[in-house]
């Protein structure tokens, strides 16, 4: 009996949720209806528009032709009227002239001949000034109005051509004439068929971390950049915070725009890491990737510790609240179970290892700051030790106290740089080579290189004192740095003392 309502109730949640996915998509019809209505009442409105801007475009054209043929028709009937007019006053003068000599030459009395004979002498002068005589007799316009004859049928073959627009085609993204290099990415792509309404593109992409097609869904939202007019764009300046990218492309005309391309996913490369707030001195502030000196940092620890303890004495090394819990943040790979920096080693570590490959990171400190240093260092790198006066860690420092200098550091050795101090340093690290150069992070003017071989995973390191800095991450290695090393100008810049 149980078994038959647990099964009944089971088809009365399936026949409930049928009837809900029922209802839900009778709403959407009716809404499809409804917009049907409306975006048809808005395409037609658009139509008449067109139309009557076309009807209003011809009407203007024909007023204006008609108005040329008035204008030549005038011209032209003013013209020849004048000419008209001039040959008909001749005419009547030289028919003037005319009568007179038939009357002379039929005179037949005798008397009168010899005095009409008298002014014969005249006649030649009369005639050869008279109007006939100095009349052109060619018309001076021509009756021929072939010239705004009009020939519409290339116009009316358009006419009869015109159509709704059609849709465009989806775009085809080319990977390989895709790039991905310098935290910039070059996508390109092309046109299935051929389309002269295209007016423009539209590009959209996305982080994501998944390789593969793009999921329906995903964490980070699609990105948008509108108006592109070529089959091709570069984003520039990106930041590789994910592993990859997700991208594609629609094409639109003045009306309407396709569908979208197939999406694409690139892989983007970039080195990234935090600051392992665990590691870091107690006069440090770690935010995120900026860091800042604090004076007041240990002791405003060791009140805390006091107070946590109800005693009036400072908190033993190993109940330290310096030893607290590692960063969420913070990769299993990094510095785990140990102690901070402490004493005079005012250093903070990544917490992601360097073990291989390639990597390129960059940091901007304030100019202000008394000391600063930045390399990297063996996790195995004691809580005493500073950057640089170990064999097991490398940096680049600038020191501002007392006296100014720019010195590479290791094994407490150090090395006086004779290039200006930058605001801003690139580091790059090739473990398998055994390199780690320092650019100028604007320029990448090449500073110092290290060569050494690395027998443990090494961390970024850094430290200041009484300042600040901030670290970008997710680049990858410039361009101009791998050209630098490819000739060989990183090897032969390098200091083998410091080695």
């Amino acid at each position: 009996m149980e078994d038959q309502r647990e099964a009944l109730r089971k088809i009365i949640t399936t026949l409930a949720v049928k009837n809900e996915e029922i209802q839900s998509f009778i709403y959407s019809l009716k809404q499809m209806l409804l917009n049907v209505e409306a975006n048809s009442a808005k395409v037609q409105e658009d139509l008449e528009a067109e139309f009557q801007s076309l009807f209003s475009l011809l009407e203007e054209l024909k007023e204006g032709m008609l108005m040329k043929i008035k204008q030549d028709r005038a011209s032209r009937t003013y013209e020849l009227q004048n000419q008209l007019a001039a040959c008909t006053r001749a005419l009547e003068s030289s028919e003037e002239l005319l009568e007179t000599a038939n009357q002379t030459l039929l005179a037949t009395d005798s008397k009168d001949f010899p005095q009409c004979a008298g002014c014969l002498h005249l006649l030649p002068c009369s005639v050869t000034m008279a109007p006939a005589f100095r009349l052109s007799l060619k018309a001076k316009v021509s009756d021929n109005m072939s010239h705004l004859m009009v020939d519409f049928a290339q116009e009316r073959r358009m006419l009869q051509a015109i159509t709704f627009l059609p849709v465009p085609s989806a775009p085809v993204i080319d990977l390989a004439e895709s790039l991905v290099a310098d935290n910039c990415v070059t996508l390109v792509w092309r046109m299935p068929d051929e389309d002269n309404k295209i007016d423009h593109f539209v590009l959209e992409y996305r982080r994501t971390n998944f390789e593969g097609p793009p999921r329906l869904k995903e964490d980070q939202p699609w990105m948008v950049i509108e108006g592109i007019r070529q089959t091709e764009y570069t984003l520039t300046g990106l930041k590789f915070d994910m592993k990859y990218m997700n991208f594609r492309v629609k094409a639109c005309n003045k009306a309407v725009s396709g569908e979208f391309s197939e999406p694409v996913t690139l892989e983007t490369p970039a080195f990234m890491f935090r600051l392992d707030a665990s590691t870091s001195h107690q006069n440090l502030r770690v935010d995120d990737l900026s860091v800042e000196w604090d004076a007041m940092g240990g002791k405003v620890q060791d009140i805390k510790a006091r107070e946590k303890d109800g005693k009036g004495r400072t908190a033993s090394p190993v109940n330290s609240p310096a030893r607290g819990t590692p960063s969420p943040k913070r990769m299993p790979s990094g510095r785990g179970g140990r102690d901070r920096f402490t004493a005079e080693s005012y250093t903070v570590l990544g917490d992601t290892l360097i073990d291989g490959g390639e990597h390129y990171w960059e940091v901007r400190y304030e100019p202000d700051s008394k000391a600063f240093g930045v390399g990297v260092a063996y996790r195995s790198l004691g809580r005493f030790e500073q950057l640089g006066k170990t064999a097991a860690s490398w940096c680049l420092h600038v020191n501002n106290w007392l006296q100014v200098s720019f010195t590479a550091k290791h094994a407490n050795k150090a090395k006086m740089l004779d290039a200006p101090v930058p605001d801003c340093l690139g580091v790059h690290c090739d473990f398998h080579q055994g390199l780690l150069s320092f650019y100028n992070g604007r320029t990448k003017q090449l500073l110092h290189t290290f060569k050494a071989k690395f027998t443990q995973p090494l961390l970024p390191a850094f430290t200041v004192w009484c300042g600040s800095f901030h670290v970008t991450t997710g680049l990858q290695v410039p361009s101009s740095v791998r050209c630098l090393q490819k000739r060989g100008s990183a090897t032969s810049s390098s200091n083998t003392s410091l080695t």
